[in-house]
């Protein structure tokens, strides 16, 4: 069973963590709250595509786990969530610098969490928008 309030902790002051996709894509966690996540990536050159603008499914990943760490900060240590529906509007294009994506959770319920993200560049230029819906599971004892 993960502790998650650990977890976080450990995540936000750049401890290693058992999360190597976070890792991979560069993802650094600056903030956590009660119903709160805020996650920044600096766009690589490996993130460009063909037109010379990051892949916009990029954006997309980073608004999934800022959302899903956001989530998180409501769980007890006995559950956990997986992601079953996320909807992005592309609103702008980025190709350098760094974005930050901030999450809120809109709605906790029993079995269900609503999750709205804002992913914006260092000039406060809103990159994308997503809303996710996580189920909440219970750990098997």
């Amino acid at each position: 069973m993960l502790d998650y309030k650990v977890y976080l902790d450990r995540l936000v002051s750049g401890k290693a963590v058992d999360n190597p996709y976070l890792d991979f894509m560069g993802i650094r966690a600056e903030e956590f709250r009660a119903g709160y996540a805020r996650f920044s990536m600096e766009i690589k050159p490996e993130f460009i595509q063909g037109a010379g603008i990051m892949q916009g499914g990029l954006s997309v990943s980073l608004c999934d786990e800022t959302s899903a760490h956001a989530a998180i900060t409501t769980l007890s240590n006995d559950e956990q969530v997986a992601t079953i529906e996320i909807k992005n509007d592309f609103l702008s294009m980025a190709s350098k610098g760094i974005l930050t994506a901030e999450a809120t959770v809109f709605k906790r319920g029993r079995t269900l969490i609503v999750v709205d993200c804002v992913v914006t560049d260092e000039n406060s230029k809103k990159i994308s928008r997503s809303t996710a819906t996580f189920m909440v599971i219970k750990n098997k004892k």
